[in-house]
């Protein structure tokens, strides 16, 4: 019976312990996600700046300029830049996204070179028969997320040089309202005609454009850049979102079950405390029995 008892107390104990544990990584997971969060609404009216300044260079481009955009294919090799997790317990945050690039890409005939942020997602993928090219660490805070989007970006301007890939596209798990995330496709470049379409398409907020005093070349490589860097900003701090969304709801669920653990231990363990203590309270009034009838 003592075995038993300590036994018990022992995995009481430990589960104690473990609950306490997933409280901290759920405090610190919703702290994160809000982190996140504020740092991609950070982005939105500097995006929207980086939008216009597209909108005035295309209205103001002389035809050749505009024509020499236009003549960058939107076939060719591609470059898959995959957004996962460096670390477990995030439920199926890097299955979900891995069965949901190498669907994307199945349907593509052209050459492809990935590029993996996230030591998880790298192995999902290698997993799944999808080499790998190179790999980057994710940043273990806002502001190392700007160091990580420069090595990127120099990557894919390389592979770019060396004429190994014509198309960039982004994968990662964005934040769905009413749902933790769900994994999403962007194509980065190349900035064909469709691309300027989408944003010529965009209305000017007030009556007058400006004008571009500047060298037109000049400005245009200076917004590009913005706009590269922008987006692939985003596209981190909302799958460092997603990934903190989905840690939370991961560490909610295993509350839940070591609660409900805890509840069957404590139970287990007082009937047999009960069981006990009646044991010893009739081994007590047998023992009474017998003095008094051997008196």
């Amino acid at each position: 019976m003592s075995e038993t008892s300590e036994s018990l107390r022992r995995k009481i104990d430990g589960a104690s312990e473990l609950e306490s544990v997933v409280r901290t990584m759920k405090v610190l997971a919703a702290a994160s996600i809000t982190q996140y969060e504020r740092a991609v609404h950070s982005l939105d009216d500097y995006y929207r700046t980086v939008e216009l300044g597209l909108v005035a260079w295309l209205h103001q481009a002389r035809a050749e300029e505009r024509m020499g955009m236009e003549t960058q294919s939107n076939s060719g090799a591609i470059c898959a830049v995959v957004f996962g997790s460096d670390q477990g317990l995030v439920g199926q945050f890097n299955e979900a996204l891995a069965d949901f690039v190498i669907g994307s890409l199945n349907g593509m005939q052209d050459s492809k070179t990935v590029l993996a942020v996230g030591g998880r997602i790298e192995g999902h993928l290698n997993d799944a028969g999808l080499q790998v090219a190179d790999h980057f660490p994710l940043p273990n805070s806002i502001n190392a997320i700007t160091s990580l989007v420069g090595r990127i970006l120099t990557k894919i301007e390389s592979l770019r040089e060396r004429g190994e890939i014509a198309q960039v596209y982004l994968f990662h798990n964005h934040p769905k309202f009413g749902a933790i995330y769900e994994p999403v496709i962007q194509r980065l470049l190349p900035l064909d005609q469709s691309w300027q379409r989408g944003l010529t398409s965009l209305s000017w907020p007030t009556g007058n454009l400006p004008e571009i005093t500047a060298g037109s070349v000049t400005t245009l490589q200076t917004l590009i850049r913005e706009y590269l860097f922008i987006s692939l900003f985003r596209t981190c701090t909302e799958s460092l979102a997603s990934e903190n969304a989905s840690r939370l709801a991961a560490m909610q669920r295993a509350e839940k079950n070591i609660d409900d653990m805890l509840t069957d231990l404590r139970q287990t363990f007082h009937r047999q405390r009960q069981s006990g203590i009646d044991e010893e309270m009739f081994d007590v009034i047998s023992g009474f029995e017998a003095l008094t009838n051997s008196g």
